[in-house]
């Protein structure tokens, strides 16, 4: 089945729409909040990150990072865990037919958020492992070139692996997959033959939202700049927060949508037309 992006893209926003009430309480709780605490909480990370980069000793630089993780790597975990059991939430309560309640929604995303973190870590290691051997043919060759056209190579490998397994959360919120393997299987078979045009898909949506990010960005900054440095940056904090949480609303719509129409109508529903 060919995916029809300009569909994808409506029935993303009917079904945003649709359960704005719900989707409002989830992306509150697992997406605005956290981030927004930990921009309250932790008023030195931002400053921390911003030290200027020794070209004479890149290894005081990279202590520096590692310092900042040290000192805030639990909220970080909490982050992690917040925005997964979030995703898979928010996609559960996305699902056309047999829409559960929010807290059947949560519970399905603390089940399903073990399922997800294995997926990540397969594929994360599997492409660390690849990827470190290429790169290391790639260097022992000593050959210019061929580094170049390996690296090119990785990279697209990257990229085509990723959209091939964009449709693993979706998998496991709405069709509640929990077996890894199983969900990175589905995904993989759903995507095929629209692996361009979910890249192209994704893509444009990216750059839109950066684009839309970007220019709202500068009005806020320029609006709470005025009101103080203290001001300003509990205004970039909130408006960051409600950003984020809004991109994730709208990047989750998308995924529902397109797994709903890659799946097909689900089985209950189709019994439900023929009762």
């Amino acid at each position: 089945m060919k995916l029809d992006i300009n569909r994808a893209w409506t029935d993303a926003l009917n079904l945003i729409q649709t359960n704005s009430g719900v989707v409002a309480i989830v992306a509150g709780v697992f997406f605005f909040l956290p981030y927004f605490a930990l921009v309250l909480l932790m008023p030195d990370m931002a400053q921390s990150m911003a030290f200027e980069p020794n070209s004479d000793d890149p290894s005081v630089v990279m202590d520096q990072i590692m310092a900042l993780y040290a000192d805030v790597w639990w909220a970080m975990v909490l982050m992690i865990v917040a925005q997964v059991v979030g995703t898979i939430a928010l996609l559960a309560l996305l699902r056309a037919h047999d829409r559960p309640t929010v807290g059947e929604a949560i519970k399905i995303g603390a089940i399903g958020f073990l399922t997800y973190i294995v997926v990540m870590l397969l594929v994360y290691i599997g492409m660390g492992i690849a990827g470190g051997l290429i790169m290391g043919i790639a260097i022992a060759s000593d050959i210019t070139a061929l580094a170049v056209i390996l690296g090119i190579v990785l990279l697209v490998a990257l990229i085509y692996i990723a959209v091939k397994l964009s449709l693993v959360a979706p998998v496991i919120g709405t069709d509640k997959v929990y077996n890894p393997f199983a969900a990175i299987a589905r995904s993989w078979r759903l995507t095929k033959g629209n692996s361009l045009r979910l890249f192209a898909f994704f893509v444009l949506l990216v750059i839109a939202l950066l684009v839309v990010s970007l220019v709202l960005g500068l009005i806020v900054a320029l609006v709470f700049g005025l009101a103080g440095p203290e001001v300003a940056a509990i205004g970039a904090g909130l408006f960051n927060a409600i950003l984020n949480a809004v991109y994730v609303v709208i990047m989750l719509g998308v995924l529902a949508a397109v797994h709903r129409q890659l799946a097909g109508p689900d089985t209950e529903a189709v019994t439900e037309t023929f009762e």
